[in-house]
């Protein structure tokens, strides 16, 4: 009954846990073992699961073909404003290293993967947005201060695109930061869709990991069968 046990038991899914692995690109999200075996699942290894590349894939890119402008209204009427200041940046290029198309796409992926997507506004000295930028969500944390206002931590590496020569930690506020939340209960960041999933993508990592065993054997199985 050992197996059964196994494939039935009761799971359990603590908030706190989970939001904290969602910090770090690489830090496990482990399922609980079936089959004495043990795999552990991040936003990272889970698009090496078919099914999970295919729907990231789709999802964003028809998300990132959708047309993108800005309107006014005049009276009753409704027209693109195509002189506004954020026409240029949401319709063609958000900033010097992407397009709109890609730009989407990547906050997208963000929001499906991580459950959270988040955006830094560049401004001018008059206040104007000049550029947008996509935050990697596994560095960012997020924390509400004692006024109430939603505190954002975000460590950049010489992978970003605002890397400008030196690691540093920047602390934001609401104006600086577009921040995008999936599903969730706190009010606070959405749950990474990859972590409520978990234990069905590391059955399908497991899964493929000993098919590809299986037949690297020649599709023999191992193991002798001795009998009186």
């Amino acid at each position: 009954m050992k197996l059964f046990d196994a494939l039935f038991r009761k799971r359990t899914i603590n908030a706190q846990t989970i939001n904290a692995a969602l910090t770090k690109e690489n830090s496990p999200i482990s399922y609980p073992p079936i089959f004495n075996g043990h795999r552990t699942v991040t936003p990272i290894n889970a698009m090496q699961i078919t099914t999970v590349y295919a729907c990231v894939r789709v999802i964003s890119e028809a998300i990132a073909e959708l047309p993108l402008h800005i309107y006014r209204m005049d009276g009753e009427k409704q027209e693109r404003a195509h002189n506004h200041s954020l026409y240029y940046l949401l319709h063609d290029a958000p900033n010097e290293l992407m397009t709109s198309f890609v730009f989407r796409e990547t906050i997208m992926t963000h929001l499906l993967l991580w459950g959270n997507a988040y955006i830094y506004k560049r401004m001018a000295y008059d206040g104007k947005i000049v550029a947008l930028y996509p935050l990697k969500p596994s560095k960012m944390t997020v924390n509400r201060g004692i006024t109430g206002k939603l505190i954002y931590t975000y460590t950049v590496d010489e992978n970003d695109a605002m890397y400008n020569g030196e690691s540093k930690t920047f602390t934001w506020d609401n104006s600086d930061i577009m921040h995008i939340p999936g599903l969730g209960f706190d009010g606070l960041i959405g749950y990474s869709p990859i972590a409520m999933a978990r234990n069905a993508i590391g059955v399908a990592m497991a899964t493929e990991e000993y098919g590809a065993s299986f037949f690297e054997n020649n599709a023999s199985p191992g193991g002798v069968l001795e009998h009186p």
